[in-house]
């Protein structure tokens, strides 16, 4: 099967400045994929260089199987593509604005579509889009790039600045998309997002693709809080119990009356967990569920270690 995407030693140089080294990626149609990186990691570069904003130093590039330095309009016409730096000054209503858009990309009659998309994203088609707040240019930007449809979606930060409600509405719309079989690339800050939206993430670092895994298997290898409930009596042992096990990390007492709350992070799976608990006086254990953020920024913690040689 072709990738939707896919770049092979991608490399961006800004003079003495390399922004991008050699980068590799590779996304299959009908994916949702989350970049995620700090400021400078590398992740508009990657975007630019895909829609032919900008160009590499070297690599290759393709986008639905076409070079996107020769393919020209007729491939844009089937990517979406939201800046990460949305400017709009135009005098025009929003809905003027947006049936242009949707003309350039060969779609003569999208107000259907693009009423639809305003209406779920609670935009009001009638003002001047130079009177549109942040939030709503953003929204103006998240319809132009919806509306036709495309094979592909090129998401740099969609959610900057919107509302919790009109958040959502764009994840609804990012798995619909997926439902019909699009393919879509975004880039984000908001780890939830990645977490609700994504199938995989690419962690791009310094220029470089630190990793490339699904949501579930980042979600997996990070730590997970455990709380365990027992009699007060009963505490010293299981501490004992609990502190030889593998993996456990963090693990303190909060004393409640004839009952001990244990508190630990787990790094390792459930099974050794569970072996420990089974023999033992237990009133109540909760294990939380991993979390995505925690996993990312204990990543780029070890990374800053490696780095530094282990330096604080």
């Amino acid at each position: 099967m072709t990738a939707a995407i896919e770049a092979t030693a991608l490399t961006k140089r800004y003079g003495r400045r390399t922004a991008l080294h050699g980068v590799d990626l590779r996304v299959e149609p009908g994916r949702v994929v989350g970049l995620i990186g700090p400021n400078g990691a590398g992740k508009t570069t990657t975007m630019r260089i895909l829609l032919d904003i900008i160009r590499p130093t070297s690599g290759t590039v393709r986008v639905l199987g076409d070079d996107p330095r020769e393919a020209g309009p007729r491939l844009r016409r089937r990517i979406g593509y939201l800046p990460g730096e949305l400017i709009m000054d135009s005098r025009i209503t929003a809905g003027r604005l947006l049936t242009h858009y949707a003309a350039l990309n060969g779609e003569a009659n999208a107000a259907p579509r693009i009423g639809e998309l305003a209406d779920r994203l609670g935009l009001d088609l009638r003002r001047p889009v130079t009177a549109l707040s942040k939030g709503n240019k953003q929204k103006v930007g998240l319809v132009q790039a919806f509306a036709h449809r495309p094979d592909v979606l090129i998401l740099d930060e969609p959610t900057s600045g919107l509302d919790p409600l009109v958040q959502q509405a764009f994840l609804s719309l990012v798995r619909e998309a997926t439902d019909e079989g699009q393919t879509v690339l975004l880039s984000s800050h908001v780890i939830s997002e990645i977490d609700q939206a994504a199938d995989d993430v690419l962690i791009l670092r310094n220029g470089r693709i630190a990793q490339v895994s699904t949501v579930a298997e980042v979600r997996a290898a990070a730590d997970r809080d455990v709380r365990v409930t027992v009699r007060a009596v009963d505490a010293a042992a299981l501490t004992g119990h609990l502190e030889r096990l593998p993996g456990m990390s963090a693990l303190s007492t909060q004393h409640a009356g004839e009952t001990v709350v244990l508190r630990g992070r787990l790094s390792t799976g459930l099974d050794e967990l569970v072996s420990a608990l089974a023999a033992q006086p237990v009133l109540d254990l909760v294990v939380a569920e991993p979390d995505l953020e925690r996993a990312v920024l204990s990543f780029y913690s070890d990374a800053a270690t490696e780095q530094t040689g282990g330096a604080q």
